[in-house]
């Protein structure tokens, strides 16, 4: 078996190209399972019921989020009734949606976690490290291979959530900082893990928005209007390759896809 997870999309640059790209990147690479973060995807802020759909369309089969899932009120209309739309499991117990699922693939059941750190993060949630040994709890029984992604800022949590996790999930992969890591690796215990996805969106922005602005906001210390960035877009994802007789994970490799745009 083999998973794509890919990284945060970042408005209409990230929305087109990853729709363009997905369907060649499954064919060619034999892909049996899509995730990808969506939680940036409108207009660099949150998610739409249209949008969700557009990126199932384009090929993804679960659309996780993180701490922007809200800023578009317009989520609540899907949020609950979308089996493959998660948001962080760890915010309180009454909060709409879902923070994990069971996503079919063929003969397997792959399960698929949504979980936020606590480091440097905002809203403050409850603890991923506890709460993901109650899902395992039941997950573990009933699937074959099971991802999680973990929206946090410090690397450091991102490697403790990893190495607490290490041999009882499938894959721990970050997101959130839009910057793609080079740390891919196979932990001790045998856990894919890679500390951040990177992003789908315009290479020539600062994390998928245009530039003047954010800079502006540096200089000034005062608040400034963010755009999405055109332009040029990246593709980041890892591909994680399962052998299908111990559902263990034996490779994490990056995948980078540049646009080619004539001058």
């Amino acid at each position: 078996m083999r998973i794509l997870m890919v990284g945060d999309i970042v408005g209409r640059t990230g929305r087109y190209f990853f729709m363009e790209q997905t369907p060649e990147l499954k064919q060619a690479r034999r892909i049996d399972a899509v995730i990808v973060n969506g939680e940036n995807a409108a207009h660099g802020k949150g998610l739409t019921p249209s949008i969700f759909d557009e990126l199932i369309k384009g090929g993804a089969d679960v659309v996780t989020t993180g701490n922007h899932i809200w800023d578009n009120p317009t989520v609540m209309e899907i949020i609950d009734t979308e089996p493959f739309l998660l948001r962080p499991a760890n915010y309180p117990e009454d909060t709409p949606g879902r923070g994990y699922c069971i996503f079919p693939v063929g003969k397997k059941k792959i399960g698929v976690i949504n979980m936020a750190g606590r480091v440097f993060m905002q809203p403050p949630m409850d603890d991923p490290f506890r709460l993901g040994d109650k899902i395992l709890k039941s997950m573990e029984k009933i699937c074959d291979v099971i991802l999680v992604d973990f929206h946090a800022e410090a690397t450091s949590e991102k490697l403790a959530f990893a190495n607490y996790f290490d041999g009882r999930v499938t894959a721990v992969v970050g997101t959130h900082t839009h910057i793609q890591t080079a740390d891919e690796r196979l932990l001790p215990k045998g856990t894919a893990y890679i500390s951040d996805l990177g992003m789908v969106g315009a290479e020539n922005s600062i994390l998928g928005m245009a530039i003047e602005p954010v800079v502006k906001k540096f200089l000034t210390g005062r608040p400034s209007k963010f755009e999405v960035a055109e332009g040029a877009a990246i593709y980041c994802a890892v591909q994680i390759d399962i052998n299908d007789k111990t559902n263990k994970p034996t490779k994490i490799e990056r995948v980078l896809v540049r646009e080619k745009r004539h001058k």
